[in-house]
């Protein structure tokens, strides 16, 4: 991964890197993931402004605590996260102020957790991660997690769930009704609501032409 993309916050970047994924061999949620959550970050942050730094450090520590799909402590995988960032941080010396920022952008990130952002960095921050779960992206990783939990593609008798309840435990396209396309209406900043509904189009195209196929 180059860090290079994180300019001018390369040293921190590499600092913290090393911390960022916790070992996790989830394709979904690597260093790739991160890149692309830092160029919506950047993206976002260029018309809705913010704290970089802070935004630095959330997005490179936002999942550093590894928690599968369908592991019980799924939903508290970003508080138990926003607990690891604070104690890296005051390791490297921040003040209190700027941890607490991360980590309330990092607990508030997650769609598990429910938990509403109150600032602006926490906006962008869930904004960010969001937006890499929608669109060509957000349809690559619903099957490449899929196929992680033991999912079928879809059910073959049933593909539409006309006459059946959506279980995405069991069809990777059953997500796509259950949490993806609900994810649009949820942003906080008017740039991730723009960036999204263009995202929101390409992942219902793609359905659409999938249903077709099969």
């Amino acid at each position: 991964m180059t860090l290079a993309a994180f300019a001018p916050y390369e040293a921190l970047a590499e600092k913290l890197v090393p911390h960022a994924t916790d070992g996790s061999s989830d394709g979904s949620h690597d260093l790739s993931h991160l890149l692309r959550v830092w160029k919506n970050v950047v993206a976002i942050h260029a018309e809705e402004g913010g704290n970089m730094q802070v935004l630095a450090a959330a997005t490179v520590l936002h999942d550093c605590v590894a928690v599968e799909k369908n592991a019980p402590l799924r939903a508290q995988a970003s508080r138990l996260a926003a607990e690891k960032a604070a104690q890296l941080l005051a390791g490297l010396g921040w003040v209190q102020s700027q941890i607490s920022a991360v980590s309330h952008a990092i607990e508030a990130h997650s769609f598990s957790a429910g938990i509403v952002p109150t600032t602006l960095e926490a906006k962008i921050l869930q904004d960010a991660d969001r937006l890499d779960a929608i669109g060509m992206v957000g349809a690559a990783r619903c099957f490449y997690i899929a196929g992680r939990m033991g999912s079928g593609l879809y059910d073959p008798s049933d593909p539409r769930a006309t006459a059946r309840a959506f279980d995405d435990k069991r069809f990777a396209i059953d997500h796509f009704q259950t949490k993806l396309f609900k994810l649009a209406a949820g942003f906080n900043t008017r740039t991730g609501a723009r960036i999204a509904q263009i995202r929101q189009e390409r992942l219902h195209r793609f359905l659409n032409e999938f249903l077709d196929e099969i």
